[in-house]
């Protein structure tokens, strides 16, 4: 019979290491969104966060899901509740069933049956609108070349260029701002 392990150890009683190794801040939110979120009807939490994906650039400029209700004890055939402008509220009732096989497609299965339609403003800083990328000028040479004599301390090569690109980043959002851009 196999002796009982303490909890944390290996199995040649070197303590285990906990958390795993860095993980990105995106990949955490799910996890840390799940309960706020899940009061509001929203245990899939990846309805508002991925919302533009899921019904294109054009409709979600218009729309805003506001919860999801499922039928109690039940994780299918849920009613999403979508805030809308009043232009798209009437083509956005056309689209629904568009909408709903796009919306159980990102899910994988059956998820909502129902969309209801709340014809109300978008709250705009309820919506998260990705940054918007602008073609910035590059950074000047002198910039980038004191840039790389500060990072020569840092040893880790990966790290460096990490920074490096961060610090390019930095500089050309200057020069566009110092520009005018």
């Amino acid at each position: 019979m196999a002796a009982a392990r303490k909890p944390g150890s290996s199995q040649k009683g070197q303590k285990q290491r906990r958390g795993g190794g860095m993980k990105t801040i995106g990949s955490m939110i799910p996890g840390l969104t799940r309960r706020a979120l899940g009061k509001h009807g929203f245990a899939h939490t990846s309805v508002i966060t991925d919302w533009e994906k899921i019904v294109g650039q054009g409709l979600a400029d218009q729309s805003q899901p506001v919860r999801l209700v499922f039928p109690k004890g039940q994780r299918m055939g849920g009613t999403l509740y979508v805030r809308v402008t009043g232009p798209l509220a009437t083509e956005m009732q056309h689209m629904e069933p568009v909408v709903l096989d796009r919306i159980n497609g990102h899910f994988g299965y059956g998820a909502v049956s129902k969309i209801k339609l709340i014809q109300a403003p978008i709250r705009k800083d309820e919506v998260k609108l990705p940054p918007r990328r602008r073609n910035l000028p590059p950074a000047s040479k002198t910039d980038l070349k004191v840039l790389d004599e500060e990072l020569g301390d840092v040893e880790d090569p990966e790290f460096r260029e990490i920074l490096r690109r961060l610090g390019e980043s930095v500089l050309r959002r200057k020069k566009a701002t110092k520009d005018g851009h």
